[in-house]
């Protein structure tokens, strides 16, 4: 094959390497290429000669008629909080330079198994939180691409790799990729196993996917969820089939839901009348529903949760090396470690009844339509990564989260809609998300 390969969808492009007009090491090639210098700032690391030999033997292997994986010879970049014994893991911290696990991390298992080529590590707010890295965003270099998954949001938008793994805590993959103008999924938490992944509130912590297309962010769940004793929150049960449910019609319109959040106020003017336009053009589709004060409450909730635990779990590291946090995280840590037992427990019997809410909720419903951002990305100069408000409550609830690249700002800059659907219904959830594109499309 000839042309921009780096273009190409991780759908199309394994087609093609499985009929044998296209090799993965050419794939491989062609997107280091795109990488050149980094001018982005994207990679904490990249090892070109052990993504192209990874991408050699996969070709070999695909030659001698083996076995072959749904991500055959595909080029995924990790977020550097995930664990790789052949690269260094430093996890956006100068505390963790130079550490090499002595094992992957879960995921990692998941992806070479899959037939996957790591191409490289990420660049990450620091340990996932709220320091911002040097990462730019590839629409406008003087804005941010989102955090904390900033590397892998800006890889994949600056067509780097057609796949990326992120994590989010609070908003950290629905964010950068709606910043970035992409697909960027939060599946169920426990589909996707954290072991050997920062944790930073196991309560919280979710791996995520990023893509160019919805049918690629639904392939690269796929191919990575699994079952995992190591991961307390992991569950022994059937997978959801998000590629089937992405390519899949509903057998009748969906029902869909939208929360009137007071925080709504926060969102920017454009980003406001562009979701109005998107609930105008699904019509009937969508159903406005108030908000009681304890749901709205939910924010605060995930916030006790989120510092307390990020301060109990990295207790150690924290006081050991308080002198290398920085200035940005040093009053988080403070502001957690001010948080009591009780509220910390308090908040955890809130989040278990909210739990029960939704699921009661899916019964009539089959979507949460919502913003993913306040709207466009904030200036660099700023400091921010973003406020993560319209993630909180999915995030604390554990439902999976779907942002689709669907609006642009008043300066041109995109601004992805939320889709949030039932536990352990990420497919169906994908189907609504196709139905919805569908829907629009035909609308414009």
């Amino acid at each position: 094959m000839r042309g921009d390969l780096h273009l190409l969808t991780a759908v199309e492009a394994v087609g093609h390497i499985l009929d044998g007009r296209l090799t993965s090491e050419a794939l491989v090639q062609a997107c280091l290429d795109r990488i050149g210098g980094d001018e982005i700032h994207a990679w904490a690391c990249l090892d070109p000669d052990q993504a192209l030999d990874q991408a050699r033997e996969l070709d070999r292997i695909r030659k001698r008629g083996r076995a072959t994986g749904p991500l055959h010879g595909i080029p995924v970049a990790l977020k550097d909080i995930i664990d790789t014994k052949s690269m260094p893991t430093e996890r956006g911290s100068p505390i963790f330079a130079g550490r090499r696990p002595e094992a992957d991390a879960e995921i990692v298992d998941r992806l070479r198994e899959a037939g996957a080529v790591i191409l490289g590590k990420t660049k990450t707010t620091e340990m996932a939180f709220v320091h911002p890295t040097d990462t730019l965003n590839p629409h406008d270099p003087l804005r941010s691409p989102g955090g904390s998954s900033s590397g892998s949001a800006a890889a994949v938008a600056a067509c780097h790799v057609p796949l990326a793994i992120g994590s989010q805590t609070g908003g950290s993959v629905i964010r950068p990729a709606s910043y970035c103008g992409l697909y960027g999924f939060k599946p169920t938490r426990g589909v996707i196993s954290r072991a050997g992944v920062l944790q930073t509130s196991a309560s919280l912590d979710h791996l995520g996917t990023f893509a160019r297309t919805l049918e690629d962010t639904a392939l690269l769940t796929e191919a990575i969820g699994s079952y995992d004793p190591a991961d307390p929150a992991s569950f022994a049960r059937p997978r959801p089939r998000t590629l089937m449910g992405a390519r899949a019609e509903p057998p009748v319109d969906p029902d869909i839901a939208f929360f009137e959040f007071p925080f709504h106020d926060l969102l920017d003017a454009d980003a406001r009348d562009g979701i109005e336009a998107v609930i105008d053009a699904l019509g009937p589709r969508v159903e406005r529903l108030p908000v009681a004060d304890t749901l709205t409450g939910l924010v605060e909730v995930h916030l006790t949760i989120h510092e307390y635990e990020f301060v109990h779990h990295l207790e150690e590291t924290i006081t050991r090396h308080w002198d290398l946090l920085s200035p940005t995280l040093q009053p988080v840590v403070e502001r957690g470690q001010r948080i009591s037992e009780a509220q910390y427990q308090d908040a955890l019997g809130v989040r278990d009844s909210a739990k029960a809410f939704f699921a009661k909720h899916f019964d009539d419903f089959d979507a949460i339509l919502a913003p993913s951002a306040t709207g466009e990305p904030p200036l660099i100069d700023s400091g921010s990564t973003g406020d993560p408000v319209f993630c909180r409550i999915w995030s604390l609830t554990g439902l999976p989260s779907l942002t689709l690249p669907l609006l642009v700002g008043e300066t041109g800059l995109p601004v992805g809609v939320q889709l949030i659907g039932g536990a352990e219904e990420d497919d169906r959830l994908f189907r609504t998300a196709a139905w919805m594109q569908r829907t629009l499309q035909d609308a414009a």
